[in-house]
Formats: structure tokens, C-alpha cells, sequence
């Protein structure tokens, strides 16, 4: 039997590009004979012409399935549902405005039955927008890529190959508020990456505004690590530590050698480390309700203990 590919892509007011995207996956996967394929669309409450056109082409072709949201729920979760209905040995996910290439699927494929489990399209940076957007991507992958239990690949997209025992452990995972590749990176598996340019977006305009990008990034961080919940016991540990130090300088050097240094430190200033000391120990406490607060963001989550890539000689 013939291997099958599924292929998700989301759409938000994407009339004018549906008819052209699915011609174009025809194409390729025409030029893939060894191969099944079954393209899903997933229509993420569209208030344009999409629904219609996702409907008459579902009528046309059996191989053309789409799913249709009730509002506007967000493109991870468009994904989300695209793997959660898909039946593939392996599913390419895909945007649905033409800007990542379409010919680059079968490399995709060759690189899957080469034995990678993820291969991850990597964006160039040279037509990322402008200056702002291209300073604005590096310094969130740096920051993530810092605090993260995981690292993300600077610049990767949401282009992608998944082997159907990575569909399969990431529709296990529950969470909400969710970054797809973050969630993808955390399974781990074998993966590779393959480079490209993007293209120019042909009709239509751009549904992911920078206001989305930005809720994206701020959930990725609190999503993908704990270190800003723990950020207040970190820097109470500093203030204290230095604080404590200070003080304890003064009152030595005040009342014990008796200003042999002549510092002639104020009661005031004195009150003032004191207090900032004091400020050091309530974040220190906050910190340590940050650790039990961790713990339970890491239940509610309710991610799998582990991953297995495979099992032998066991029921």
C-alpha cells in the first residue's frame, strides 16, 4: 500500500489564495505517484468568501477535507485540529497564503524516508519584513532559547514534516495556550532542517499582525519555562545578599570600630538598607511560592512523563 501524506494548512480570509494553494499541492503531490495524499484545511472563522470556496472544493475532490471553526479561535489551534484529523504516515503542515514554497514538499518527504521524524523549514532572514520585525524575531528566539528547557532553531516556522508517531504524541499534549513549534521542540525525536526563501505573498493580506505575534511570543515564554515565575526569588536572593552585606558593613563600621572610616552613615540611610534588605527577604518568599505555583502549571499541563520513539518485544 502507498504511503499517506496528510497536509494541514490553516486559512484565515484566505479567498483568494485557496483556489491557488490547492492547485499547487495538487501539482506536487501529482509529481509524488508513490504516494497518497489528503489536504486538510482548516478554516479559522473566516469572515470572507473562504468557507464557500473550502466547500465547493471539498464537493470536487475526495482527497480535499476541511475543517470550519465557529469564531476565530487562532492559528496554533487551527494546526492543533489539522493534526488531530489528520490520517497520514506523515503530515506537512503549511501556511495557507503561498509564502512558504510549495515545491519544497518532496525534499520534505525524502528527508522523512531518510529517517528523520521532524524536518523543520527555516526561514531566511533577507525578505523578513523590515529591520524592527528581523531585530524583534532574534531577540525573542536569544531570550527563549535562554531560559527555555528546550531550544528552538532561530527563525523556524511552522513548515514542517511530522512522522505520524509525532502527531500522535503531540495530540496527547492538553494545553491551551500553546506555541506549536515550542510544543513540537519539547517532544524532541530526530529531526532535520531544510532552508528557505520565502515567497511573496500573493493576494489577501496578512492575518498574523504583530499584536498576535507579540500574545505568541509572551505565551511561548510562560509556556515553554519557569524562570520568570521564578524571576522574583532570584532577584530578592541578589538584593538580599547585597543588602545584608551593606548593612552589616555599616553597623560594624558605625558602632563597633566606631567610624574609624569616617563613612558617617545617617540613621536614615542605615533605616534604608534595612527596609531594602527586608524587600530582599519578601521577594525571596514570593520566589519560593513561585516554586509550588511551577509546580502546578507543571500538572495542570498535564504533558506525558516521557516519550517513547518506539517499543520492541513488549504488549
Amino acid at each position: 500500500m502507498k504511503k499517506l501524506i496528510s497536509i494541514v494548512i490553516p486559512v484565515y480570509n484566505e479567498e483568494k489564495n485557496i483556489p491557488l494553494m490547492y492547485k499547487k499541492i495538487k501539482e506536487v503531490m501529482g509529481n509524488l505517484p508513490d504516494y497518497d495524499s489528503e489536504i486538510i484545511f482548516v478554516d479559522d472563522g473566516s469572515i470572507d468568501g473562504s468557507a464557500k470556496i473550502l466547500n465547493e472544493l471539498s464537493g470536487q475532490d475526495h482527497q480535499f477535507k476541511y475543517l470550519e471553526f465557529s469564531r476565530n479561535f487562532g492559528k496554533e489551534i487551527a494546526i492543533s485540529a489539522g493534526l488531530h484529523h489528520s490520517q497520514g504516515d506523515a503530515v506537512i503542515m503549511i501556511d495557507g497564503d503561498l509564502q512558504h514554497p510549495v515545491e519544497l514538499i518532496p525534499e520534505f518527504v525524502k528527508k522523512w524516508e531518510t529517517g528523520s521524524e521532524v524536518v523543520v523549514g527555516v526561514r531566511s532572514y533577507e525578505n523578513y519584513g523590515g529591520p524592527v520585525k528581523r531585530f524583534c524575531s532574534r531577540l525573542f528566539y536569544a531570550l527563549i532559547n535562554l531560559i527555555s528547557e528546550v531550544k528552538l532553531m532561530p527563525n523556524s516556522t511552522d513548515f514542517r514534516l511530522l512522522d505520524k508517531k509525532v502527531v500522535l504524541e503531540f495530540n496527547r499534549l492538553t494545553e491551551r495556550a500553546r506555541m506549536t513549534r515550542g510544543l513540537i521542540a519539547w517532544l524532541g525525536f530526530k529531526r532535520e532542517f531544510i532552508f528557505f526563501q520565502a515567497n511573496t505573498r500573493t493576494g489577501g493580506r496578512a492575518a498574523y499582525t504583530s499584536l498576535k505575534r507579540m500574545k505568541l511570543a509572551l505565551s511561548a515564554i510562560i509556556s515553554q519555562s519557569l524562570f520568570p515565575l521564578r524571576l522574583a526569588g532570584y532577584l530578592g536572593l541578589v538584593i538580599t545578599f547585597f543588602s545584608g552585606c551593606l548593612g552589616l558593613f555599616m553597623l560594624v563600621e558605625r558602632f563597633i570600630i566606631n567610624d574609624i572610616f569616617s563613612m558617617n552613615f545617617s540613621g536614615p540611610a542605615i533605616l534604608a538598607v534595612i527596609i531594602l534588605f527586608m524587600v530582599g527577604i519578601i521577594l525571596i518568599c514570593l520566589g519560593l511560592i513561585a516554586l509550588y505555583i511551577g509546580n502546578i502549571q507543571r500538572e495542570v499541563s498535564n504533558r506525558p512523563m516521557y516519550i517513547l520513539r518506539k517499543k520492541r518485544n513488549l504488549d
